[in-house]
């Protein structure tokens, strides 16, 4: 059971109709216009890990979330500006004539409370469920629904059970809508994790009346949500950091990209190809070194990975006449060559800068579902989407940094120079013809007539 699946960890059965019609009767009451402001104070109380500063989270809350914040909201929550509790309205407020049989739910949901409800004996369609409390080993008997039937003892739920006035001595009670299902292992890991807070709770108050389990869920049922939804987080945060990004062919995406400038192209050579952890390739460059008329030839060194299938390119570095480009198919790995190369080349490299994120995506319910890490294909269209922002944050500054290749002069300067204004144009037509996107796409990832008109030369086809 993955927890950042959303639709694959709850359930929702049917209530008996007495019990949905005071449900529907304390829902209308919530709603009221005098009680609004405290309906919005209680949900985003116990929905506080989807919200920050009033803005949605990337991951939504389940279903079932939403509605055991709303039950929370009905059973638990006590209005901070004085007003009766909504059952204590219902009960005591006599507005409108309600019929025994709903009335009879009323203290039951009182006293009910949000729990994590251990399955003790195995689901069969022809006997009632036993579930005990993981807190206080408080045992229930439920009636069997459908999605119990693909249970096994020892999984948890984290839900909420009204006692059956009809049997409130023996045990027995009804599901109150929905619940969540845990692993014995998440169910266990989610209620240490309560008594963590709880234990500080009692630290930094000084009170020391939350051992008992009820009394502590009923007040502060809401931190079993919290944690359930921080664990949604950290499952969804595991699942995204475990993707492998690929390109269409299926070999690494090199997502994780790095730009100097440079002013000493044998000195990078010679010192790349003396790496033992480098190995040359043969460059699709050539063209672009023939076009820029130079001696100093893009090359190309690659590092590669061992797989059980093949060894793959995981990272490359691309040395042009007056830049040095680094891709990684992981941020670490980039953080990782990045260290390396400065030990090796220190102040000869001028840092332009750097993007670790790769394209944005979706994770799919079938994705999250997989026992294997996530793979996802990158679009040329994406790619060049991302070299765009890349090279555009990169080259913001550029016009107006010393660049060592012009005799440290910014290159706005020296093209404002008869001297040097030849020097500026080859130096941005080099860059255009060596752009990251011609040689991993075919088609360049930025517009170099940018540049041409930040330094004020003309603009080229």
């Amino acid at each position: 059971m993955n927890l950042a699946n959303e639709q694959a960890a709850g359930f929702f059965v049917p209530m008996p109709v007495s019990l949905e019609t005071v449900l529907t009767r304390l829902d209308a009451l919530s709603q009221k216009p005098e009680f609004a402001l405290q309906r919005e104070i209680g949900l985003a109380r116990v929905l506080k890990p989807y919200l920050q500063d009033g803005i949605s989270r990337p991951l939504a809350a389940l279903p079932q979330e939403t509605e055991l914040a709303t039950l929370w909201l009905f059973c638990d929550f006590y209005p901070e500006d004085g007003q009766l509790t909504l059952i204590e309205q219902l009960r005591d407020v006599i507005t409108e004539h309600i019929p025994e049989d709903e009335r009879t739910w009323l203290d039951p949901l009182k006293h009910s409370y949000i729990d994590l409800l251990e399955l003790v004996t195995t689901p069969t369609a022809t006997a009632f469920l036993t579930v005990r409390s993981l807190g206080d080993a408080t045992t229930f008997t439920l009636p069997y629904e459908d999605f119990a039937k693909d249970l096994s003892v020892g999984q948890v739920l984290l839900t909420r059970v009204i006692r059956d006035p009809k049997r409130s001595d023996s045990g027995h009670a009804v599901w109150a809508g929905c619940g969540l299902i845990l692993s014995a292992s998440e169910g266990k890991a989610l209620y240490d994790k309560t008594r963590d807070w709880e234990r500080r709770m009692e630290m930094s108050s000084g009170e020391l009346v939350l051992g008992e389990w009820q009394e502590f869920t009923k007040r502060f049922g809401h931190v079993l949500l919290w944690t359930f939804a921080e664990k949604r987080m950290a499952a969804l945060i595991d699942a995204v950091t475990h993707i492998r990004y690929r390109n269409p062919n299926g070999d690494p995406y090199l997502y994780a990209i790095a730009l100097y400038d440079h002013h000493d192209y044998r000195f990078f050579h010679d010192g790349l190809s003396a790496m033992e952890e480098w190995r040359s390739e043969p460059s699709t460059l050539d063209s672009a070194g023939r076009s820029i008329k130079s001696a100093a030839l893009p090359r190309v060194w690659i590092q590669r990975s061992e797989t059980p299938h093949k060894a793959e390119i995981v990272a490359r570095v691309t040395l042009t006449p007056s830049q040095l480009i680094l891709e990684c198919d992981s941020r670490d790995r980039l953080n990782d060559v990045k260290h390396r190369l400065a030990q090796a080349f220190g102040f000869a490299l001028h840092f332009r800068g750097e993007t670790q994120s790769p394209p944005s995506h979706r994770v799919t319910l079938e994705e999250l579902n997989s026992k294997q890490p996530l793979a996802v294909v990158v679009s040329q269209e994406d790619d060049r989407a991302l070299l765009h922002a890349f090279l555009e944050t990169g080259y913001l500054e550029w016009s107006d940094q010393p660049h060592r290749l012009l005799g440290g002069q910014t290159p706005r300067h020296a093209a404002g120079s008869p001297a040097t204004r030849e020097a500026v144009a080859r130096l941005i037509h080099e860059m255009e013809v060596t752009d990251l996107g011609v040689w991993r796409s075919g088609q360049r990832a930025y517009d170099y007539n940018i540049l041409r008109g930040h330094v004020g030369l003309d603009e080229t086809k």
